[in-house]
């Protein structure tokens, strides 16, 4: 493939499968002369499989800003840099927002490269049909700031999507519990793409006992995914069902679509994206 220069190529690289990496992620990280990693150490042994001649500069989260301003001058002298991340897709919960950023108010291109994502991975074998996520990424570390985060999102009518370290894992699902209730359904995905992959789905209340079964199940990477509340799904089967009846009846989209808010309390929006492709008019 051919590399623009000068531009920043934002690559995304495995969770954990070295098959999960894209044809064309491998062909800029061979062709790039340089590199921005999360982690050189980390990072090094993937430039070396792939044979990659690229060199290695730190971008990680305590020395963003000097990391931004190193790749500027690479791509001011006219060359293309890669940014990764240790695994998955840089700046999500990862390193690499505010580079990118310095790198677009400089002026110089930033090319996206689609890869594995872990909230995406779990999202997408989770079952879970909400009309809407929200990701939160890591949450507070202390006890008091988690908790009152996770009040702040208890009431969202979406599908909440965090990481979570091994250290945290149960301390982190007994909260979990404790301010959304024991009947919310908790999808548990740990160690994603790799040997102990595990995705396991059960209630709230019940999360606690399935991680204390197994000291294994407390091990690895976590992705964890709480369903919305009921109300918002039996809301969106309620909604989908007025909207067809009134579409039905000859009503126009935007018409229907805001009476059928009106009378179920259904998202307004995904009930107006929902009537226009019943319509036809995608």
């Amino acid at each position: 493939m051919t590399i623009e220069y000068p531009a920043l190529y934002v690559v995304a690289t495995p969770l954990g499968n070295l098959g999960d990496l894209t044809v064309r992620a491998a062909e800029v990280l061979r062709a790039v002369p340089w590199v921005a990693a999360e982690d050189t150490r980390h990072s090094a042994p993937l430039l070396r499989h792939l044979g990659s001649p690229a060199k290695l500069l730190p971008a990680h989260e305590h020395n963003e800003e000097a990391a931004a301003r190193q790749v500027i001058e690479r791509l001011a002298a006219g060359d293309a840099v890669a940014l990764i991340s240790d695994a998955g897709t840089p700046a999500i919960s990862d390193p690499g927002a505010r580079l990118v950023a310095r790198v677009r108010e400089a002026g110089f291109r930033v090319i996206p490269l689609p890869g594995p994502c872990a909230a995406v991975a779990a999202l997408s074998a989770a079952g879970i049909a909400a009309p809407h996520w929200l990701f939160h990424g890591f949450l507070p570390a202390k006890a008091k700031q988690r908790d009152d985060a996770l009040r702040e999102l208890a009431a969202l009518p979406a599908a909440l999507v965090f990481y979570e370290a091994p250290h945290r894992i149960v301390d982190t699902v007994a909260a979990l519990a404790a301010v959304f209730g024991p009947a919310r359904r908790l999808v548990i995905a740990r160690e994603l793409s790799k040997l102990f992959e595990t995705i396991h789905a059960c209630p709230l209340g019940e999360a606690s006992g399935w991680l204390a079964a197994d000291a294994n199940r407390q091990k690895g990477e976590f992705v964890l995914i709480v369903d919305a509340p009921a109300d918002v799904q039996g809301n969106d089967a309620e909604g989908e069902r007025v909207l067809k009846l009134l579409l039905a009846d000859g009503l126009p989209v935007k018409q229907a679509a805001k009476l059928a808010h009106a009378i179920t309390g259904a998202a307004k929006n995904a009930l107006y994206a929902r009537a226009l492709a019943l319509r036809g008019e995608t």
